[in-house]
């Protein structure tokens, strides 16, 4: 809970501790997309839950916020010279701080989507964050002063995709760990108080960064950092930086945005359009291989929702909408094609889908049939001035009873706690 701290000199300072059910990071406290919260609404009135606040000209991007007690972080671009992190009042929305840590990176990208993408990661009084032109920075949450800095091009020559970094940082007891790109430094891992390299990891064939963040996999009797790269998915020794293997099926494209998800020693990845893959790490010679168990059309994989495994379910948007399968086997249980594609994630057995048309849906996680319990549209949407194609691609976040959503420079907080 949060604690009023009085220093020598009389100024009240307050202390964040990790509430129960904060969202700290990208995908939540596991990075699987699930909230650990319970006596949330099981249904919602026809109009949506009760609007807590909506946050306007908080600048524009497609990146999620991170939670934690009274505070809200988030990214935001304000042009294409001013790349912000900033911290916002959960229970009004009004901000508490901004710092701007860089540019918006790759501004003549075609499509033209140029803004910020990344979630800030929270660990304790400090928080990472990585702007789309490669610039990384640790921050303390009570200010916002940066405590170090590295850019991923500079100090590592560091290769993005077209549309710039969007990956989420990854923080890992004493390490933080992201992906420059490139040949000598494909992915790296720093000491997370002082910014000093502990090891780089040059993965076979130089690969450049894509628009996914890394998780860590349990798996083959080895701790390892998984991540989807330009050519495709590969795991490495989260202790050494060692390369252990790489599938490249699912890779073949420009729009290799889902972060991998896991289960069980299973690991998960797609692209749209390309089929999805399960694949099962085992040990081989040492090492680590990654054996593929399926690979088919239909799954859940959308470009940038993401996916969620419930009950050995697993749920997504694919091409026709949100989809439930057998997470061992790829047996398809339902499909609605009333969804549209969006982004998911899971709080107590339900979904809740923030739809690429706006729209916000709340359906039971249930392999029976899909049964929704509400959607609602939020009002007052910001106004496009982009591409034709740009959608709501923000994923929504579950913190302590509220329901975030954002879409560009617009934030909305929905009380859900069921009180």
């Amino acid at each position: 809970m949060a604690r009023l701290l009085v220093c020598a000199s009389g100024v009240v300072l307050l202390s964040l501790a990790a509430y129960p059910a904060d969202w700290p990071q990208w995908r939540g406290p596991q990075r699987n997309g699930v909230s650990s919260e319970t006596g949330l609404l099981k249904e919602w009135p026809k109009e949506g839950p009760r609007l807590v606040w909506q946050a306007k000209e908080i600048g524009d991007g497609y990146a999620t916020p991170a939670v934690v007690g009274n505070r809200l972080y988030i990214m935001s671009s304000r042009g294409l010279d001013s790349e912000v992190v900033q911290a916002l009042s959960t229970e009004t929305g009004a901000q508490v701080w901004a710092t701007k840590i860089g540019k918006v990176g790759n501004p003549d990208q075609m499509p033209a989507f140029p803004t910020a993408r990344s979630t800030p990661s929270i660990d304790g009084d400090l928080m990472y964050a990585l702007g789309s032109d490669g610039d990384l920075a640790c921050l303390e949450t009570a200010s916002g002063k940066i405590r170090w800095q590295k850019s991923l091009r500079a100090d590592f020559g560091g290769h993005p995709g077209k549309w710039a970094y969007a990956e989420s940082p990854l923080v890992d007891g004493d390490l933080v760990v992201v992906t420059p790109g490139g040949a000598d430094a494909t992915i790296v891992a720093l000491n997370k108080k002082t910014g000093a390299t502990i090891w780089k990891s040059a993965v076979p064939g130089g690969d450049d960064a894509a628009y996914a963040s890394a998780i860590v996999v349990e798996a083959a009797g080895r701790k390892q950092y998984v991540q989807f790269l330009a050519k495709g998915v590969a795991g490495v020794d989260a202790k050494t930086g060692q390369f252990l293997w790489r599938y490249d099926v699912t890779g073949r494209g420009n729009t290799n945005i889902l972060s991998a998800v896991t289960s069980g020693g299973y690991v998960y990845t797609s692209q749209n359009p390309n089929p999805g893959a399960l694949l099962r790490l085992a040990a081989k010679d040492q090492g680590v291989a990654a054996e593929e168990v399926y690979l088919q059309r239909g799954q859940p994989s959308s470009k940038a929702g993401g996916s969620v495994v419930v009950g050995g379910v697993h749920y997504g948007t694919g091409p026709e909408g949100l989809v439930a399968v057998d997470w061992l086997t790829g047996k398809p249980y339902w499909q609605e094609a009333g969804t549209g594609g969006g982004a998911i994630i899971d709080a107590e057995s339900r979904l809740y889908l923030h739809a690429e048309d706006g729209s916000v849906i709340l359906a039971e996680a249930t392999p029976e049939a899909y049964r929704e319990k509400g959607r609602f549209m939020p009002p007052d949407r910001p106004k496009r001035t982009r591409a034709a194609n740009e959608k709501a691609w923000a994923h929504p976040v579950v913190a302590n009873g509220r329901l975030y959503i954002r879409e560009l420079d617009s934030l909305w907080c929905y009380d859900i706690s069921g009180k």
